[in-house]
């Protein structure tokens, strides 16, 4: 199973193995600096983040959420992040797998994205988006 939730929401037994799939824990809010805790995430895998420039466009609000998708989906194809996915989506096979962001809500997340990417390389695998 692969399940997606916020990285700062409490962790859970049935988190399974919790993975940051963000490109960075420092946080700057524009008020305060943040830093997510080691102990929030078993792995931290930046290759699945969105590259920067992707991400600093769509913060911008530069860049509208279809076109963010449609590039992020492009840059989980090209070998390095592919590979990575497609090992995460055998391993949500037989094991929970949690990926972890900073956003409140999947809606607009890459983590979601990411979850529908490796149920593509694995049909069977059940998905959480939270």
């Amino acid at each position: 199973m692969i399940k997606t939730k916020c990285i700062l929401h409490p962790i859970e037994y049935n988190d399974g193995t919790r993975i940051s799939v963000m490109s960075k824990h420092i946080l700057n809010d524009g008020e305060t600096h943040r830093r997510i805790r080691a102990s929030s995430y078993d792995f931290w895998f930046p290759v699945l983040a969105p590259p920067p420039m992707l991400a600093r466009d769509y913060n911008e609000k530069d860049l509208p959420w279809e076109k963010f998708r449609e590039r992020y989906l492009w840059y989980l194809a090209t070998k390095e992040p592919q590979s990575k996915v497609k090992e995460l989506a055998k391993n949500g096979l037989t094991a929970v797998v949690t990926f972890l962001c900073i956003e409140e809500s999947p809606e607009h997340c890459h983590r979601r994205l990411l979850a529908e990417t490796c149920k593509k390389y694995q049909p069977n695998l059940y998905l959480e988006i939270k």
